[in-house]
């Protein structure tokens, strides 16, 4: 049986220190022990780049997106209702580094997600208006018109692509984590799971390849595994820890970076890789123009600027695609 669990993510916007919803991001990611510093005040970060994935580091705030310059090529392919408008509003799930974190103050975004959406942004000669909203809001409120484009590290899959488009910036994908005393090595095939308690995100690719292949533990004569899904990230590291969930399935980034922010928790395997791409509604106009965007960024360095940033080099992808196939599940 699946078990929900809601943790308050909704549609909050402009999201600051007095909001409930930051207020809960925090105790969740404390209580999980996710120990994410930064520098006070607004001060340079001292540590190098890719130190996100460094034991108590802080997030990095080296600036990789102010000196872009203006894409010529890539802005002309704009709508010219946008080229008018002057800007982009973007819709922004804020979960885990290195693809999304608060700083210290509760308002500043920063991550993988908020760097190539800037850049793009700076590139096409556009102002970025950023609202940040509930994970499992995003896709289906782009069709309203309210918002221009997503992020929230969406793979690319097929499901996705019958109502949303993509212009991809990163290679990311499904992993697994769990308690460091587990006999879990690594779970190549999701037999290994049946009998056991995986915590997932809501509306998650981890979610839909979980429930997709139930049966298989049936088929295996061995007892179902349970789907714990939770809106909050910080939940499900709280629930690994208190037993209440033996394993994490999760972005491979994200988990690896979590593993180094605590104790007693283990990084087990990559599962499968997916492209992760900015997301628009079905038809847009806007995904040439980013596409350009991005591959621009490729070719003046600020992308790989961004990857070294955030620790996830093996992340980079060679050239930006719009909406292209799901990347094939293991054959298992």
């Amino acid at each position: 049986m699946s078990t929900r669990t809601s943790t308050g993510a909704g549609t909050a916007t402009g999201a600051g220190p007095g909001t409930a919803r930051t207020t809960l991001a925090f105790a969740l990611i404390t209580a999980a022990a996710l120990t994410l510093t930064a520098c006070a005040g607004g001060e340079p970060a001292t540590a190098p780049a890719g130190a996100a994935g460094a034991p108590g580091g802080a997030l990095p705030t080296e600036d990789v997106v102010s000196a872009v310059a203006k894409n010529e090529a890539a802005a002309k392919l704009l709508p010219a209702g946008v080229r008018q408008r002057g800007s982009l509003t973007i819709a922004a799930s804020v979960a885990t580094p290195p693809s999304s974190a608060y700083l210290p103050d509760g308002r500043t975004v920063v991550g993988v997600d908020a760097d190539f959406a800037g850049a793009v942004a700076k590139a096409l000669g556009l102002e970025l208006k950023r609202e940040v909203v509930g994970f499992e809001a995003i896709l289906p409120a782009l069709g309203s018109g309210k918002y221009d484009v997503g992020t929230g590290n969406f793979g690319v899959t097929e499901e996705r692509r019958k109502a949303i488009d993509f212009v991809t910036y990163i290679n990311d994908g499904q992993g697994f984590a769990s308690r460091a005393d587990s006999p879990l090595k690594a779970v190549t095939d999701l037999t290994q799971l049946c009998g056991l308690k995986v915590a997932v995100n809501a509306g998650t690719t981890f979610e839909r390849t979980l429930e997709q292949n139930k049966g298989r533990c049936a088929e295996a004569g061995r007892q179902p595994y349970e789907v714990n899904v939770y809106s909050e990230t910080g939940a499900i590291w709280m629930s690994l820890q208190q037993g209440r969930s033996d394993v994490v399935m999760n972005t491979i980034n994200g988990l690896r970076y979590a593993v180094t922010q605590q104790k007693n928790v283990k990084f087990l395997n990559e599962y499968r890789r997916l492209d992760v791409g900015f997301a628009f509604t079905k038809g847009t106009p806007l995904a040439p123009a980013f596409q350009a965007a991005v591959n621009g960024l490729k070719a003046d360095g600020t992308y790989d600027r961004i990857l070294r940033k955030w620790g996830v080099t093996a992340s980079g992808i060679e050239r930006s695609r719009i909406s292209p196939p799901e990347l094939p599940a293991p054959k298992r």
